[in-house]
């Protein structure tokens, strides 16, 4: 159960604001290192949180316009569970989250190692004034939160997120009204996102709502919904991505996907259109091997790319391996933004898909994706079975991916990875990876045995 108004919490810790040294009895949870405890509940003033110290949020915390919430490396903020911790940045405060690889900042449940599970908190809430396509220029954030976003100012600076993680989070309240791992509701292209990974999130690992904020180093790791969501006119460029799918856990709705991408919920020609770039980009999906048996969720997972709704999210040098349904292309209006072009799929590998599966419409009226993905100059790939791109060591062992593509790899050839769009770092591979492991230190494959 969510507490959309947590000041009543208040009178536990007697006051509105941070303070240390509260009794967190009720939520004692993870036994890690001794540290003075601060709660966090309300509303928060500018503020720095430091390594010394750790952190409850409880109920939803927000941060309000005008203030600046920093964050320094090694610090560890904790959500409560009976309360759904949220940490909720308006439009117009800041939020400076600057970790390091050394030192990244961790957001994570409060439960004991082995008692965690997703959806144990409500995740963060990063919101702007970018443009979103919503009727009247302005969205309410999902969740039961009170944040408007959106604006005109595509270069809002909503602040820092760089090497940080968020585990355990992700409430879904309501279907289809939910808080995810990391929500980004009209965040501009003045903020940073950069290595950030959602593991274990109860709804989306990363959503969009709208907004021009580009990202790189993005991991989404064994999330029960979809892994990299976008709506309502995102039009931001993400570069080096993976994602990886727990084969015994997917969303109840039946739902869960690599990319899910909407112009807006109804498919209506609202502007700005979804229109967000992808590159680089390794999705792990349930099925070792196209015939794999799963979990008891199993048969909840979709496609490693859903594109639908009148988006024209593109693709360019992704590898969708292993997942009962390759890429989909929804509806008339995705169709038709496919055969013009605003809809692209360039140096796209499918691997591993049953066969019959690795294009999908949903139409009846005769359109098939073969022709336009199979021309020479889009650069894109069917493979029977993901041993044949030798995407790594093990790409399929969630607690800890052998990513890393063999010298010899397919993927790894400049000819056949397709030119990215202006805006990208030069990149010419196919999939999140060459020879560098950009995981390498601040990330964790397996939070649920960690103490913090």
């Amino acid at each position: 159960m969510l507490y959309p108004y947590p000041s009543f919490l208040v009178a536990a810790c007697l006051g509105a604001l941070a303070l240390t040294g509260c009794d967190d009895s009720s939520s004692a949870g993870d036994t890690g290192p001794t540290k003075p405890v601060v709660i966090l509940s309300a509303t928060l003033p500018t503020q720095t949180l430091t390594p010394d110290n750790t952190y409850l949020l409880r109920g939803f915390v927000y941060v309000e316009a005008g203030s600046t919430l920093t964050i320094k490396p090694g610090t560890v903020i904790k959500g409560d569970r009976p309360t759904s911790g949220t940490l909720i940045i308006r439009p117009g405060a800041r939020l400076l989250a600057d970790g390091t690889a050394a030192q990244p900042i961790v957001f994570t449940s409060n439960q004991a190692p082995g008692e965690r599970r997703p959806g144990d908190w409500g995740g963060v809430v990063l919101s702007g004034l970018a443009p979103t396509n919503q009727v009247g220029g302005t969205g309410v954030v999902e969740g039961g939160l009170t944040v408007t976003y959106g604006g005109t100012n595509a270069t809002d600076d909503s602040g820092i997120l760089r090497f940080v993680r968020i585990e355990f989070a992700g409430v879904p309240t309501i279907p289809g009204n939910e808080l995810n791992g990391l929500t980004l509701a009209g965040v501009g292209s003045g903020t940073v996102v950069d290595h950030v990974q959602v593991s274990f999130s109860g709804d989306d690992a990363f959503e969009w709502f709208g907004g021009t904020v580009n990202a790189k180093h993005l991991v989404a790791l064994r999330t029960t919904d979809d892994m990299f969501d976008t709506d309502n006119g995102f039009s931001g460029k993400v570069q080096y991505v993976l994602g990886i799918a727990d084969p015994n856990a997917s969303d109840q709705a039946g739902s869960s996907n690599g990319f899910e991408s909407d112009n807006d919920a109804t498919g209506s020609t609202n502007s700005p259109q979804t229109q967000a770039q992808f590159a680089n980009v390794t999705l792990i999906g349930p099925l070792a091997t196209p015939d794999a048996e799963v979990g008891p969720f199993g048969g909840r997972f979709g496609s490693g790319a859903l594109l639908r709704r009148n988006s024209t999210q593109s693709l360019y040098n992704v590898v969708v391996a292993g997942w009962p349904k390759g890429v989909t292309v929804d509806g008339a209006a995705s169709e038709a933004n496919y055969t013009n072009s605003l809809l692209q799929l360039q140096g796209v590998v499918v691997a591993g898909v049953p066969t019959g599966k690795e294009l999908n419409v949903t139409t009846s009226g005769g359109f098939t994706m073969a022709p336009i993905f199979n021309l020479p100059a889009n650069r894109n790939q069917l493979a029977a079975t993901v041993a044949e791109m030798q995407l790594g060591s093990d790409p399929f062992r969630v607690t800890a991916p052998g990513l890393l593509p063999a010298a010899n790899s397919p993927l790894l050839n400049p000819n056949a990875a397709a030119p990215t769009p202006a805006g990208f770092e030069p990149a010419p591979y196919r999939g999140a990876f060459n020879t560098t492991n950009w995981l390498t230190g601040w990330t964790n494959f397996d939070p649920q045995n960690t103490v913090y």
